[in-house]
């Protein structure tokens, strides 16, 4: 419990530290937490003697990674422009709406049936997108990006046979080469910000790789020990906090409209907990969907 409640408010309190690495910008953010994550989760795999899974992955596996190493970099790359970017509460929508996308494309990718209480809690979200947009005058794309890139990302780690450890670390290692070497261009172009703004901002940089690491594995501890039902509770820490730190500490605006919007995705939440939690007591061996997160 300790560790699955340590990862969520972990990646809840994640729109306090980002804003720290400014005047870095959202790619480069990016490539610093790519490349210190990398070299964090080998350290893991290196005390855990796991290195020699690597040789034992097959082709179709590598090219699974590869593809969920471009989802998380996407998401990542959304996250650090939205809580860079005065949109938290933004992002905090999208970490509310992950899992009934996840569902959703449950139902269009594994053809899985979906339940009435589902089917309504998915309509009770795109209700609170049309909301959203009218408010707005355009789609939360921040909160849609995120999602639909976390889901895809599930969805593709559902089909991934490898330790959890092993495959973060793979992930990161593929989009390594990439994020080294639009750091180095950032450098010589006299564009970067890891020299000549002082050692404790290259520190924070260099942070950035166990900001992401820990928590991941804090998560799978808590996901090995804990139900899957559990879990998926805890799961909400993470956008509440994410939305309290948006409107209580950076102050983002909350017109009627987004509360209403808001409404509907907790309404359509509570729904689908109240039914997953209905489907864990009748179908003790089905697992639930749960998500790692930031």
């Amino acid at each position: 419990m300790f560790a699955g409640v340590g990862a969520y408010v972990w990646w809840g309190l994640c729109p306090g530290f980002f804003p720290l690495l400014l005047p870095a910008g959202s790619l480069e953010v990016l490539a610093h937490r790519i490349v210190w994550s990398a070299v964090c989760l080998c350290a893991v795999l290196a005390v855990a003697g796991r290195f020699g899974d690597l040789r034992t992955l097959g082709g179709r596996t590598w090219l699974l990674l590869l593809g969920a190493s471009a989802l998380i970099s996407v998401n990542w790359g959304i996250y650090i422009w939205a809580a860079t970017n005065g949109h938290v509460v933004d992002a905090a929508l999208g970490y509310f709406v992950t899992p009934l996308v996840t569902v959703a494309l449950g139902v269009v990718v594994f053809r899985e049936r979906i339940g009435r209480w589902q089917l309504v809690a998915i309509g009770l979200a795109v209700t609170a997108v049309v909301v959203l947009t009218a408010e707005v005058g355009s789609p939360p794309y921040v909160a849609v990006g995120l999602a639909v890139s976390f889901a895809l990302y599930g969805l593709v780690k559902k089909v991934v046979v490898a330790d959890p450890r092993v495959s973060v670390a793979v992930e990161t290692l593929l989009a390594l080469p990439l994020a080294v070497g639009y750091l180095v261009v950032l450098q010589i172009l006299g564009q970067g910000h890891v020299v000549g703004y002082g050692t404790g901002h290259a520190a924070l940089l260099v942070l950035a790789g166990p900001v992401t690491a820990i928590p991941l594995l804090l998560f799978a501890a808590g996901a090995q020990r804990l139900p899957m039902v559990t879990m998926g509770l805890l799961f909400y820490l993470n956008p509440a906090l994410q939305m309290c730190w948006g409107v209580l500490v950076a102050h983002e605006p909350m017109p009627i409209g987004r509360w209403v919007g808001f409404g509907l995705i907790w309404l359509a939440l509570a729904v689908f907990t109240a039914d997953a939690a209905r489907r864990a007591r009748t179908l003790p061996g089905e697992p639930d969907v749960v998500s790692p997160s930031t």
